[in-house]
């Protein structure tokens, strides 16, 4: 099943252009396989101010290309296809680096560059696919044959620096990407909303009517009793730019529930050397709230694994991947990339070592306006609009009374979704025919978030910051609800993954059983796309029907 991929053409004619600006060595191995120019700086839309420091020091992810990166492609299709005798065999860490990973001489060639040109290796990765260096401006510069300037920033109130053309490396063969040359696009929530009190008609258990991470649980899944599944043995993974304050977490079960010992399931991980601590004037208001609705979702899982950095996204990817311990991820963040192809060699290896990772899809409404021009929030999609991800929009949950069963549920207002603005290529998973409608008004030509939804209306209860409040929601709540769903699912397989998800949902959504595995939402509107019957550009196929898409997704 081929999921989809950015344009290859429009790679392909970048480096074209680019190399009649910027020649590469005689040996035409120096240009990388992605962009790293911002556009702002090729168009002269940002003001240049002057150099950055030659003694500043800065981290660098230096990827290397996949190999046999056809073959790959082709097991994915056999790992997704329920005909194949390849179906659901994922690979192992290992398995996946003798076969796909860059080569040990390759990953030795590159370690030697960086300290040929004064670079010192700050990790290696098991997997060989980055390698984490560190070094001066100068000796960066000297090493890509780049000048890093510093620029004032068109859209907000800073400074960034970044390279004046594309990076060429003295290499035998050509390097996939480098993360760190540029601070344009800094990480940041999906966007949280708050209000003043729960939204009228919330009918959550928690104070003042908001809704707790427990009832999301009994909306969505609804089975209690010791034959309920609670994500035993499985973990799940949290995408997160800055560190956690645990005794938010640990406020937030004591005065909720379930009883639940965050001490031993809730696990630190930092990728980059960032502290993993956020107290005083630090705000861990994203990071707390994807712990407690993860557990919440389920409060039998093993671990969840906080995965931290303070700026690189590809830390976190493949930290991931090599680690290969969470089969079920979340990310509530969005930023935009240099090049939106440029971690997809990470989400490759997470399908075809069977881990989804689900991405909130941002709280800023439709991604474009009727006249075409992209909405500010848009530019920070990413990496909802990956076709290697499962992306998540936000609904209005009713329940039948505080804490009881699912009853209703509309489309949230600011739900992001739509045509991906980084022109991501459709995935087969959505080509089917009946998804695409006049109705939807979607793409046949670029992705369509969202995939799912869940509840993120402003009636929700968490602890952060040393505090306790309501009114709080966004996309960045459904998100990691979605993982700790999945964690349910894997339990109910027998422990075993059930990997990326996409080209299953899609086959259920388009089939006789839709109705009884989703709900399906057909009220309300994000601005552009309206809900309608079956696929749309606001929920997707809708909010998870407990115990029947379990089933499905896990025969």
């Amino acid at each position: 099943m081929r999921f989809g991929t950015h344009s290859t053409a429009a790679v392909l004619y970048a480096a074209i252009v680019l190399s009649f600006f910027f020649p590469a060595p005689a040996n035409g191995q120096g240009r990388l396989l992605t962009r790293h120019m911002r556009d702002e700086v090729s168009r002269g839309q940002a003001a240049l101010l002057g150099r950055l420091s030659g003694a500043r020091y800065l981290r660098l992810n230096i990827a290397l290309p996949l190999r046999n990166e056809s073959e790959l492609d082709d097991l994915l299709e056999r790992i997704y296809d329920p005909q194949s005798s390849s179906y659901r065999r994922f690979l192992s860490v290992e398995e996946f680096t003798d076969r796909f990973g860059p080569s040990q001489e390759d990953y030795d060639a590159v370690t030697g560059f960086a300290q040929a040109n004064g670079l010192t290796v700050a990790g290696a990765a098991r997997n060989r696919m980055i390698l984490d260096v560190a070094g001066t401006v100068a000796n960066i510069e000297r090493a890509f044959q780049v000048e890093i300037g510093v620029y004032r920033h068109p859209t907000e109130d800073r400074t960034f620096y970044a390279p004046d053309r594309e990076p060429t490396a003295d290499l035998p063969f050509a390097l996939w990407h480098i993360t760190g040359l540029d601070n344009f696009s800094i990480p940041r929530p999906a966007g949280l909303t708050k209000a003043p009190e729960a939204s009228p008609g919330a009918t959550g258990s928690g104070p003042g009517g908001n809704y707790i991470g427990s009832d999301l649980r009994a909306a969505y899944y609804g089975v209690t009793g010791p034959a309920a599944l609670t994500g035993a043995g499985q973990s799940v993974g949290l995408v997160e730019f800055g560190g956690y304050n645990i005794k938010d977490v640990e406020t937030y079960f004591k005065r909720v529930g379930p009883a639940v010992k965050v001490l031993s399931i809730v696990v630190g991980v930092s990728t980059d050397g960032s502290s993993l601590k956020c107290t005083g004037k630090c705000d861990d208001s994203e990071q707390a709230l994807d712990i407690e609705q993860a557990i919440s979702m389920a409060p039998g899982l093993k671990s969840v694994r906080v995965y931290v950095a303070k700026t690189s996204d590809v830390d976190i990817f493949n930290k991931m991947a090599e680690e290969n311990k969470s089969k079920s991820l979340a990310c509530s963040w969005g930023w935009r990339p240099a090049d939106p192809a440029s971690d997809d060699p990470i989400f490759k290896e997470f399908a075809a070592q069977g881990q989804n990772l689900f991405v909130a899809s941002g709280d800023n409404g439709s991604y474009q306006k009727k006249s075409g021009h992209i909405y500010p929030g848009s530019q920070y999609v990413y990496p909802a609009d990956d076709a290697y991800v499962t992306s998540v929009g936000g609904t209005v949950l009713t329940t039948e009374y505080a804490g009881g069963p699912w009853k209703s549920e509309t489309a949230w207002h600011n739900s992001g979704g739509g045509i991906s603005p980084n022109r991501t290529t459709i995935p087969s998973y959505q080509e089917t025919a009946g998804v695409i409608t006049t109705a939807n008004k979607g793409s046949k030509v670029y992705r369509n978030c969202p995939d799912v939804a869940a509840e993120a209306d402003t009636d929700n209860y968490i602890c952060y910051d040393g505090a306790c409040e309501g009114g709080w929601g966004g996309t960045s709540f459904a998100a990691p609800r979605w993982a700790g769903f999945l964690a349910l699912v894997n339990e109910k397989a027998g422990g075993q993954s059930v990997g990326f998800i996409n080209p299953a949902i899609y086959s259920i959504g388009m089939g006789s059983s839709y109705a009884r595995a989703f709900h399906d939402i057909i009220s309300g509107s994000n601005g552009m796309y309206s809900a309608k019957k079956g696929y749309d550009l606001v929920t997707g196929w809708g909010s998870p029907n407990g115990t029947y898409l379990i089933d499905s997704l896990a025969p």
